[in-house]
């Protein structure tokens, strides 16, 4: 999803686009993530979770191929964007899926455990991205992961247990209960924790490169990439999130992830590397102690259509992200860093606003 973060300036340097337009590469993926995960829950609620799972990873290897043949920058987008559409088909159901598998005592650890699964996968397709686009360039990174998607989509149809008997509702029935669901007040304050939390993760780390490849850094992207080393905070205390909440309110730990996620953004804007560095694992830190506990809250709040329920909050949470990957790009090329993290804070100031007038019982 994000391999074009570290190589941002790369692509406004070949397709001569200014930074927020380099942006929409980001943006159009995460944006048609959320689109297609409005299709994508009634469809798992239909058909049951591993057959979408394996042919929605088997689909995205096609585009990300792609991705690596563009001869501009639309096609480029156009191809991030069929990726977009194909990702829901996995992390909208995955949370669901375990639902099956696990006593709901165990699915505040287990969902951790998954998170922490995710971050591990954000973190090494940014530095690898960011490395072999300094040997190779930024469109070996497609061909490498284009070979690794297939390479995982078979894995999952071999070795993915089938989950528990399905059995399917008519469509009708499963765009009715994810449409219930925007009723449920503690429901919609999880959704817009999710998009504001995304929005401000998605703008500092997207025109993070930007900030530190000019002056007085002046880092090579190859190096910008290790920045991204400290989502190794996130594969730490996912797990650890999602064990405390079983002891530990979830709104309560929710709003103790958001207060550290605002500091950490903060304290970037002290131009000292080394802080700056320190501020990025205080911010990873923080957004996943919230982003281990949110999907969990989800699953449990929501009655019926559960599958539903997670797919809507993934929309709301890439929605939030596709427009972090835009708006920040705005503010960085009128205020610099300043900009950027002033729409940062915002967002966490949403997702604290939601936390505690929606979601409370």
């Amino acid at each position: 999803m994000y391999l074009t973060q570290p190589v941002l300036p790369l692509l406004s340097h070949e397709f001569g686009v200014s930074p927020a337009t380099a942006g929409l590469t980001v943006s159009a993926v995460v944006l048609f993530v959320a689109a297609a995960s409005l299709l994508i829950g009634p469809l798992i609620d239909r058909f049951g979770r591993k057959p979408v799972m394996v042919w929605s990873v088997a689909a995205l290897c096609a585009p990300t191929l792609l991705c690596a043949l563009a001869p501009s920058f639309r096609a480029l987008l156009v191809f991030r964007a069929l990726q977009g559409a194909c990702i829901p088909g996995l992390t909208a159901v995955a949370v669901a899926y375990l639902g099956e598998l696990v006593e709901p005592a165990a699915l505040g650890s287990v969902v951790g455990g998954w998170i922490a699964a995710t971050v591990s996968g954000g973190l090494i397709g940014r530095v690898t991205s960011g490395v072999l686009a300094d040997f190779f360039g930024w469109r070996a990174v497609f061909l490498v992961f284009a070979g690794l998607t297939a390479g995982m989509a078979a894995l999952l149809f071999v070795a993915l247990p089938a989950g528990a008997e399905h059995r399917g509702t008519g469509l009708r029935s499963a765009f009715a209960g994810m449409l219930a669901h925007l009723s449920n007040r503690a429901l919609v304050g999880a959704f817009l924790i999710g998009g504001a939390l995304f929005f401000g993760f998605i703008g500092l780390y997207t025109y993070l490169p930007y900030y530190l490849t000019a002056e007085p850094f002046n880092l090579p992207p190859g190096l910008v990439a290790f920045a991204y080393l400290s989502y190794a905070a996130g594969v730490l205390v996912s797990p650890l999130a999602g064990r405390l909440s079983s002891r530990v309110p979830r709104r309560t730990l929710i709003a103790i992830g958001l207060m550290i996620t605002a500091l950490g953004m903060a304290l970037t804007l002290i131009p000292l590397l080394p802080l700056i560095v320190s501020s990025l694992f205080v911010v990873c830190a923080g957004m996943f102690t919230a982003q281990a506990i949110a999907p969990a809250l989800v699953n449990a709040t929501a009655r019926e259509a559960k599958g539903s329920a997670s797919a809507l909050y993934l929309m709301a949470y890439y929605f939030g992200g596709a427009l972090g990957g835009t708006l920040p790009g705005l503010a960085w090329q009128a205020w610099g860093w300043f900009g950027v993290i002033g729409c940062c804070l915002g967002a966490v100031v949403v997702a604290f606003a939601a936390n505690w007038l929606l979601c409370r019982e």
